[in-house]
Order: C-alpha cells, then sequence, then structure tokens
C-alpha cells in the first residue's frame, strides 16, 4: 500500500510558536513601557525641586485634608472630581512623595491606557477577524501585532496624552477607563463595561461622551443597552450636584475659540484621511471614528450656548485617532509574522524616511516643552519661592483676586508665618477650595493697621476683578503704601508694599 502524501505546508505556517509568544509580548508590552518611559522623563517638570501649576496645587491640598472634610467641600464645589480626590487622598496616606506621588497615578494610568489602545486594535485588526486557523493565521496575526503595537504607541506617542500623564489631576485616569471600556465592549462583558465606564464617569462627568461614542458601535447589543441605563441611572446623582456647581466650577470658561475649531478641523481631517484606507473594516470604523470625533464635537457644540469646553475634558478622544494610525499603518502582508529579511532601499523609502526624521524633531521640540514649567499656566512653587525670598517676619499677604490663595496653599511652610489680611474663613472651614474673605470694609480696615504688605497679582494684562473687596484692596494700596517692588514669576507677579522707605529698604 503506497503512502498517503504528506500535506503541503503554507510557508507562513512554519512560525515557531516562540516567535509568536515574542510577537504578541512585544505588542502587549511594548506600548505601556513607552508611555512608563515618557512618563518618568522629566516627571518633576523644572530644575531642582520641579514645578507645580495650580489645579495641581488643588490636588496637593485637598488630598491633604482630613477625609470627613471632603464631604463638606465637595457639597460645595468640585464635586465632579471628588472620586478622584479620595483617590489622591489614600495615595498621600500610604506615602507622602511630593510630585512624584502627585504624578505617578497619571503615569500609570497611561501606560494602562496605551496597552488598552493595544488590547482594541489587536480585536479590531486584520482580515478575517475572529475566523478559524488556517494557512493565513500567521497573516492575521502579524496584522494584528502590527495594529497593535503601532496604536498602542502611537496614543503614547501623541503630545497632550504625554502632557496629562504627567499631571496630577484626573484626565488620565478617564482616559484609561473608556479605552478599557471600549475593550470591554468589543468582548461584550456588559457588567465589567458598566462598572469601568462608570468609573471613568465619576472621576470626571464628560466621559460619558465616550458612552454616546460607543453608541455608534453596539446600540443594537440589548446588553450594551442594559449597561448603558445603569451607568446613566448611576451617574444622574453626580450630574445633578455638579450641574448646581456648575457656574461657579466653570464660570471661567468662554465659548470656544478658533484655534479650538482648527484645531478640532485637523482632527477631522486626520481622521477622515486615516479612514479611507480603512472601507471595508466596518467595525473598525464604527468604534474609532465615533471615539475620536463624537466626544470633542458634542462638547464644542453645546459650549455655544452652555461655555464647557476644555480640550483635556475629553483627552479619551485622541485614543480613537491612535486606532486609526494603528489600523491603518499596520501591514497587511503578515510582515510581523514573518523572519525579517533584507530588501533594497527604494527612493521612496528614502522619502518616507526624511519625513519620518523632521516629525520626529519636531515631535522632540513639543515633547521637550512640555516638561517646563512655561508649559503651564502659572507655577506655584515658583510664586512661593518668590514670596520666601521677599517676605519678612510680621509681614502681611493679600491675594488678588482670592483665588489666587492657591498658589500658597501648598506651600504651608511659607504660608503660614504670614498675616492674611483679607481672610475671614480658612478653605477648611469654610467648606472651600481658597477660604471666604471680609468685605470691603472690613478689608479696608485691616490694611489700615499694616505697615508692609507682599501682594500676589495676576500678570499683566489680566482682566481686574470687579467685585467690591477686590477694588477695595487695590484702593487701599494706591492710598496708603508704596510699591516697593514687582517680581515676575511664571504666571504671576509678587508686588511689596511699604508705608514708608525704611518699609521697602
Amino acid at each position: 500500500m503506497e503512502p498517503a502524501p504528506l500535506a503541503r505546508k503554507h510557508p507562513e505556517a512554519d512560525i515557531s510558536r516562540t516567535a509568536l509568544w515574542g510577537r504578541t509580548a512585544l505588542c502587549r508590552g511594548l506600548p505601556p513601557l513607552l508611555a512608563v518611559v515618557l512618563g518618568l522623563w522629566g516627571l518633576e517638570r523644572g530644575p531642582a525641586g520641579g514645578s507645580m501649576w495650580r489645579d495641581e496645587s488643588v490636588t496637593v491640598q485637598v488630598a491633604h485634608r482630613p477625609l470627613g472634610d471632603l464631604p463638606g467641600l465637595l457639597g460645595h464645589v468640585d464635586a465632579v472630581h471628588g472620586l478622584y480626590y479620595l483617590l489622591m487622598h489614600a495615595v498621600y496616606g500610604v506615602w507622602d512623595g511630593g510630585l512624584w506621588a502627585l504624578r505617578l497615578p497619571s503615569v500609570a494610568a497611561t501606560a494602562l491606557a496605551a496597552a488598552g489602545v493595544a488590547a482594541v486594535a489587536h480585536r479590531l485588526a486584520g482580515p478575517g477577524a475572529g475566523t478559524p486557523a488556517g494557512p493565513r493565521s500567521g497573516t492575521r496575526a502579524g496584522t494584528r501585532a502590527g495594529a497593535a503595537v503601532i496604536a498602542g504607541s502611537a496614543y503614547a506617542l501623541l503630545p497632550p496624552v504625554q502632557m496629562y500623564a504627567q499631571e496630577g489631576r484626573s484626565y488620565a485616569l478617564v482616559a484609561c477607563a473608556v479605552v478599557w471600556a471600549t475593550y470591554l465592549m468589543l468582548a461584550e462583558r456588559w457588567p465589567a463595561y458598566a462598572v469601568v465606564l462608570l468609573l471613568g464617569c465619576w472621576l470626571h462627568e464628560f466621559a460619558v461622551l465616550g458612552l454616546l461614542a460607543h453608541a455608534c458601535a453596539a446600540w443594537r447589543s440589548r446588553g450594551w443597552r442594559w449597561s448603558a441605563a445603569a451607568v446613566v441611572a448611576a451617574l444622574l446623582p453626580l450630574a445633578v450636584l455638579s450641574a448646581r456647581q456648575a457656574r461657579q466650577q466653570l464660570g471661567w470658561l468662554g465659548r470656544p475659540s478658533w484655534q479650538d475649531w482648527t484645531a478640532y478641523g485637523v482632527l477631522v481631517v486626520a481622521v477622515l484621511l486615516l479612514a479611507r484606507g480603512l472601507r471595508e473594516e466596518r467595525r473598525a470604523l464604527r468604534v474609532a471614528v465615533p471615539l475620536a470625533l463624537l466626544p470633542p464635537g458634542l462638547l464644542m457644540t453645546v459650549s455655544l450656548v452652555h461655555p464647557w469646553y476644555v480640550d483635556r475634558y475629553v483627552l479619551y478622544a485622541l485614543a480613537g485617532l491612535a486606532l486609526l494610525i494603528g489600523l491603518r499603518l499596520a501591514p497587511a502582508d503578515g510582515v510581523w509574522a514573518r523572519p525579517v529579511r533584507a530588501r533594497p532601499i527604494g527612493a521612496r523609502a528614502v522619502w518616507a524616511s526624511v519625513l519620518a526624521a523632521v516629525l520626529l524633531v519636531a515631535w522632540g521640540g513639543w515633547s521637550g516643552r512640555l516638561r517646563t514649567p512655561e508649559s503651564r499656566k502659572d507655577d506655584v512653587l515658583a510664586v512661593a519661592a518668590a514670596v520666601r525670598e521677599r517676605a519678612r517676619p510680621g509681614d502681611a499677604v493679600l491675594f488678588m483676586p482670592a483665588r489666587r490663595r492657591e498658589w500658597l496653599l501648598s506651600s504651608p511652610g511659607t504660608y503660614a508665618p504670614l498675616r492674611d489680611l483679607a481672610l475671614a474663613r480658612t478653605p477648611t472651614a469654610s467648606h472651600s477650595l481658597w477660604g471666604t474673605e471680609l468685605p470691603a470694609a472690613g478689608i479696608r480696615a485691616r490694611l489700615a493697621g499694616a505697615a508692609r504688605v507682599v501682594a500676589l497679582l495676576d500678570p499683566p494684562g489680566q482682566p481686574l476683578d470687579p467685585y467690591p473687596a477686590e477694588a477695595a484692596k487695590r484702593e487701599a494700596l494706591a492710598a496708603g503704601f508704596r510699591l516697593c517692588s514687582v517680581t515676575g514669576v511664571r504666571g504671576a507677579r509678587v508686588a511689596v508694599y511699604g508705608r514708608t522707605d525704611a518699609d521697602c529698604g
């Protein structure tokens, strides 16, 4: 009896399990590793001692308050950040590590988000996703691995992602939650999906716009509809409370500027160009395009009536852009699943390399600037240092306007020796972020007994608050004091006023 002929092997079936495992580990491990490296690079943001801007200062001072004081604060202001403050309170309870403790949670969240973007891209990429293994399984595995590495790494490399990976606020954590909720949606793990997305919404309620983006891909699923209803129902109490605080919380915002609309237009063009090459990948487009465009577009449109838009509130939308980059640039011929072979370098490859080098230089300059104090509106640590250099024992301090008290609240060693002339009730006693101040008459009376005042002011050109108490500060200083010196620091001025030449000397 003649032996049966041996089955002909497809060349791509010769890939060893070890090689596939190695490529799988690479596609899962490289993006979060890259995010960690970028997150730790220049984490303190500045020279020795680092820098910190006023929003981060709020995190520091609120997270250091006694736990029992937080409900009273959140009932008046900042309810939208309540869960984040609880998390940071726990972090500081374990390790009060200064700027590292403040920012490492965001670094870790960005790394997890990059891993999540890679996982989502791995699910969405490749022809015939989910089909049985066969001679083309190596090609599909290579395509998915390539998409995962590129998408996850692209997310970690995006400058806005790098910026908020090094910020002591909730936005990186919100992005992480929305990204992994997207993965759980694709896996149809609905209870876990609802829990993770709800955590993101409790960290910042505008994460609920991610739910609307998910509707484009999952609205037909009964599991998604039940999960969406559960998220909305559980978020409703926070939404009602924060709506009452919206005027105080978001009163500083204006309608989206032309720069905001230009940036959104660039995003739309980039998304459309990337999507052109994925016309047949309908499931991928239903996930990535709405995630990239709907949250910022909807929030900007709403902000024409109620100004609520800030780009960081929808940072997670960049995950949609990163997914499109990974899916569009992933090699479709399984190159990630085959041994690397030398190929001749053509003119097209040379020009591509030149373009990549130019983009890398631009990216490096932008990334470097993000790790300097100049990348933020102000630097409360620089303000505190300037006050320490100029203040004398017994000096009074005046904050103009009152909300600039935040510049010293996270530096109690600098703030405590000074007499805060306008303060009526401390932030803790008043369940507020910056305390409450005396009326205009009380401020004038206290200034009448002061010989030397350190005033903390906004930079030149900023509008002056018209409130009577703020006007009283300006008028009393102009009428009874002489300006001794003015020191400009990042986003602020430290002015010293004295009654006489001796007070200025």
